[in-house]
């Protein structure tokens, strides 16, 4: 018996090592790949920027990096282009900050949220209900605030270069609304991978269970969680309103996407590049905001036409039983200014 155990576990470990030795494997032919290309780029009197993001095509800030790829390319004539890889083609959000940080990609669309795994600055934007509205979220986004956090990301290899629009999110679930934070009492919901967004549904009552987004729909379907939270663009074109047919708007964060470019391959442009690079990204942030707003309106359509129900609850309640996430993280110094300079917008 003690045999059968000592063969069952030995294979555990030799089919766990072949694993990672694949993955090794994976890495460095990608590596090789990039290298590839760029030299076909060089040859070709042009530089190739690796964009990956996990969004599908059909998303608003998909179409706001096709807009950034449209004008860099106009910009530099040519010299400067973007490859986009969609889809979670390369990895998830985490896995992709990694690539740019060890230079194997150039750029990435990530949540504030898992920027904040990196650079704590941006932790502040999943601090609930601290934004009043939009226009308030953007005076500090597209203001010195804004900019100073976009930068102070290159300490750790990952440079900002501009803000996109993605909405505020609320919860959806399974059975009855989310009317008050009781009840989240008992329920199972999906959130980022990120302390701040565990923090918030385990204060307002529920049990945060932190998910890959790519397998949350299968989750949905066998009751593995019973519910999430989003914004509406997210949760249409994920498809989860097909399984979630309560949407409680209680808009309780404005978490941001950050467009991000790995330092490594920043710090290889020339000066005129990097201008072409941050105008491109820049003027790209209206476009965007735009297809955001547009395809919010579109979505709530769908969500109707689904026989989705929309209840806009008292957000009082939630803020106020969401509070003590705030004052813990004021107790942080530097959060503590931050949060200060915001209020002030």
């Amino acid at each position: 018996m003690l045999g059968l155990l000592y063969l069952a576990k030995k294979k555990m470990n030799y089919m766990q090592n072949c694993k990672a030795i694949k993955r090794k494997i994976i890495g460095v032919l990608f590596g090789v790949f990039i290298l590839g290309l760029s030299a076909c780029s060089n040859i070709k009197e042009h530089k190739t920027l690796f964009f990956a993001h996990s969004l599908p095509v059909t998303h608003p800030v998909h179409k706001g990096i096709l807009e950034m790829q449209k004008l860099l390319n106009e910009k530099s004539g040519g010299k400067l282009q973007i490859k986009i890889f969609p889809d979670g083609q390369l990895g998830s959000e985490r896995e992709m900050l990694e690539l740019l940080q060890i230079g194997s990609v150039a750029m990435t669309k990530v949540s504030a949220a898992s920027m904040s795994n990196f650079a704590p600055e941006y932790r502040v934007f999943g601090v609930p209900y601290l934004f009043r509205d939009s226009e308030h979220l953007f005076s500090v986004l597209e203001g010195e605030l804004g900019k100073k956090i976009l930068e102070g990301g290159s300490e750790f290899l990952l440079r900002g270069l501009c803000f996109y629009d993605a909405g505020s999110r609320s919860f959806y679930t399974l059975d009855g609304f989310v009317k008050t934070p009781e009840d989240l009492k008992g329920k199972k919901i999906r959130v980022m991978n990120d302390q701040m967004s565990v923090q918030m549904v385990n204060t307002l009552g529920g049990s945060a269970t932190p998910m890959a987004y790519g397998e949350l729909y299968t989750a949905l379907q066998q009751r593995v969680v019973d519910g999430a939270e989003n914004n509406v663009p997210s949760f249409v074109t994920s498809n989860h309103y097909e399984i979630c047919k309560y949407y409680t708007i209680d808009e309780h964060s404005m978490i941001p996407d950050v467009v991000v470019v790995g330092t490594k391959f920043w710090d290889t442009l020339s000066e005129t590049e990097k201008g072409w690079l941050q105008a491109a990204a820049d003027e790209s942030v209206a476009k965007e905001k735009a297809y955001w707003k547009e395809t919010v309106k579109e979505n709530m359509e769908v969500l109707k036409k689904a026989n989705v129900q929309i209840h806009y609850p008292d957000k009082s309640l939630f803020s106020e039983k969401s509070k003590p996430i705030m004052e813990e993280l004021m107790k942080d110094p530097k959060m503590n200014t931050l949060i200060q300079k915001i209020n002030t917008y």
